[in-house]
């Protein structure tokens, strides 16, 4: 299965970051969203990204121009999609609008493009059912800075044919990525479910009292050698799309263990959701 033409719905953080990287290594890239200031910022994020990038020696002027021409902006969902050979979608974590979507883009897509969710918490087959080809859906999970981080999670659901899912392998290899095959479904994949104990156990130290935000960040940094600790990366990611996750896995597992913590649910209340809001754990507003 050759992909050439590759479509990005939501032009976020993520979405953005996804599609210019799609476009930088050599894929035609249209990025859709269905607010013009979104795609307004994404295309001017976009430039000066490219221009960043020819200033610090890592991209010559020829191929920045390159990556800018294979980079487009389009609002009508339908323009954008109709000629896809891979949709990948970048919205927000709500199962009944990614559901909506995924019927809309079954309609509007080629019949052998494949439909792609950048989830991070929901397994293909809760989006397969919404469309007629569900042995072309799949997870294709990148992570947060997307230009930067290196892994892409793909699972495989249960209706997701192997070509399907080597064809997803393929295209994150040619994005410079490093993918991983979940061969089963799983909620939270592999990352996030060993992530999300440890933001678990953050909040529980939090509740108790035993620690600052800053001094647990601490501890894992310096203790465990990773480049941000948990309540830096729960800023980062958003304070409402950690607790809307636990939510949802809750909701699946009823198991007290994946209840969400009440201090993120108190956070969330209080419009604290991070970098996003200027303040979550910690105060951004000066940064």
């Amino acid at each position: 299965m050759t992909i050439k033409k590759i479509c990005v719905i939501g032009a976020g953080q993520m979405g953005q970051q996804i599609a210019l990287g799609a476009a930088i290594n050599g894929f035609d890239v249209i990025l859709n969203d269905s607010f013009d200031t979104a795609l307004e910022k994404a295309d001017k994020w976009s430039k000066e990204y490219l221009a960043g990038r020819i200033e610090k020696g890592k991209m010559t002027q020829t191929e920045a121009e390159a990556a800018q021409s294979r980079f487009k902006i389009e609002k009508d969902l339908a323009m954008a999609a109709q000629a896809a050979d891979l949709v990948i979608e970048a919205i927000v974590e709500k199962l009944d609008i990614k559901r909506e979507l995924f019927a809309r883009l079954d309609r509007l897509c080629p019949a052998h493009a494949i439909l792609a969710s950048n989830t991070s918490s929901f397994v293909p087959s809760k989006l397969a059912d919404a469309t007629t080809r569900p042995d072309k859906v799949v997870d294709m999970h990148f992570f947060n800075p997307a230009l930067v981080m290196e892994l892409v999670e793909v699972v495989q659901g249960p209706q997701t044919s192997d070509e399907t899912a080597q064809a997803i392998m393929q295209v994150s290899r040619q994005m410079q990525k490093t993918p991983i095959l979940l061969k089963k479904e799983i909620n939270g994949f592999v990352v996030n479910r060993i992530l999300g104990r440890t933001f678990e156990e953050a909040c529980r130290l939090l509740a108790l009292g035993i620690a600052s935000p800053e001094d647990i960040d601490i501890a894992v940094t310096k203790g465990l050698r990773w480049p941000m600790g948990p309540c830096a990366t729960m800023d980062l990611s958003g304070i409402d799309t950690c607790y809307n996750i636990r939510v949802q896995r809750f909701a699946e597992s009823q198991e007290e263990i994946d209840r969400p913590p009440a201090i993120l649910k108190e956070m969330l209340d209080a419009g604290t959701l991070g970098r996003k809001s200027g303040k979550g754990f910690y105060d951004y507003s000066k940064k």
